[in-house]
């Protein structure tokens, strides 16, 4: 016996269905962000130094902390609007350094500047 689900789904169900899609696609979005950011800050460390850094490079790696402390953020805060509370998992999946940890939920300068 063959039964067509959507003969029987309700506008709610619809509208329900839609919401969970949404949160999963911004959920996915979220992760990547989080992980290019992170990428790029590896990457920049990997390719600088840190002794003795000329003071535009430390400015340099302090933008990409915030950038990646800002992804951290968002990406948390879109797991928790998914029920998932515990962001430890997080911290030791994606192997966040702790000053990218301390800057989540800051707002990065660059934003500050575009919104005046």
């Amino acid at each position: 016996m063959s039964h067509d689900l959507h003969l029987h789904r309700t506008p709610v169900d619809v509208l329900n269905y839609e919401i969970v899609q949404e949160q999963a696609s911004a959920f996915g979005r979220m992760g990547r962000a989080l992980e290019q950011a992170l990428a790029k800050l590896r990457e920049f460390d990997a390719t600088h130094p840190p002794s003795d850094a000329p003071a535009s490079t430390r400015q340099a790696r302090h933008a990409l902390v915030m950038e990646a402390g800002h992804a951290l953020w968002m990406f948390v805060v879109q797991r928790e609007a998914c029920g998932m509370r515990d962001s430890r998992p997080v911290m030791r999946d994606y192997n966040v350094p702790g000053e990218v940890q301390r800057c989540m939920g800051l707002v990065p300068a660059t934003s500050i500047r575009a919104t005046r």
